[in-house]
């Protein structure tokens, strides 16, 4: 399962400053064409995109021109920022965090936060999980997190292996260290991201095949951003 919302994209004045830098190795800023349009939020009938600012088909032919030469030539693609609050699964953010350069993440915090709420399986991407066994090992590891949880939090009697029992104070970090280390990889977490188009670029081109549907998802969003064609090398 991946969650991808409050998208914010670059601004008509960081368009303008893009395409202005873009256009400086060949001096060529009278060719610009692009210009700010509606300001209400509604679809611009011009560019089809809801962004309050039309691209120009001299920019725009420019900005291809570029993205195929690649990325020692398409610099304007690093300027170009993209925001997304992301939910998905810790196994799935262990791949993305190979996207370091480029990137900056807040992040739900485990560490801190992990006792916070109840768990249940909604907290949790297992909706390929089917097989009987599969779901008793996730709904037992679910209830035994959910009873560390209260010992954290309320202190408690809990049994060793070898019929020991000891008593646990509140915030007892031995009962937080079960809580950490017991943690699914298919627990979600949630990031507000930022990136730019460069590195959707480069995660398009690694992922968009990728066995995980988190992945494909992410990829086909990508498919959604104006002038995503920048991206996938596909046409306006």
């Amino acid at each position: 399962m991946i969650k991808l919302e409050h998208v914010v994209l670059a601004s008509p004045e960081q368009m303008k400053f893009i395409i202005e830098g873009m256009r400086n190795p060949m001096n060529s800023w009278e060719k610009s064409d692009s210009r700010t349009c509606r300001q209400d939020g509604a679809f611009c009938m011009e560019c089809e995109h809801k962004n309050d600012y039309c691209l120009g088909e001299n920019d725009h032919s420019l900005m291809q021109r570029l993205s195929n030469a690649g990325t020692d030539h398409r610099k304007f693609m690093r300027m170009l920022p993209v925001y997304v609050r992301i939910t998905a699964p810790l196994y799935w953010w262990k791949e993305f965090d190979t996207y370091k350069v480029g990137t900056v993440a807040n992040s739900c915090s485990t560490m801190h936060k992990i006792q916070a709420k109840e768990f249940t399986m909604d907290d949790f991407s297992c909706e390929h999980i089917h097989i009987r066994q599969s779901t008793d090992v996730l709904k037992e590891t679910i209830d035994a997190l959910n009873v560390f949880r209260d010992v954290y939090l309320n202190g408690g009697i809990l049994s060793y292996e070898n019929g020991n029992q000891k008593c646990y104070g509140k915030n007892d970090k031995e009962i937080w260290w079960q809580m950490i280390q017991l943690l699914p990889s298919s627990y979600n977490q949630t990031r507000n991201v930022m990136m730019n188009y460069e590195v959707l670029a480069n995660i398009y081109k690694s992922r968009k095949d990728h066995k995980l549907d988190e992945w494909r998802n992410f990829c086909k969003w990508i498919e959604e951003l104006p002038y995503s064609e920048l991206i996938t090398g596909g046409k306006r």
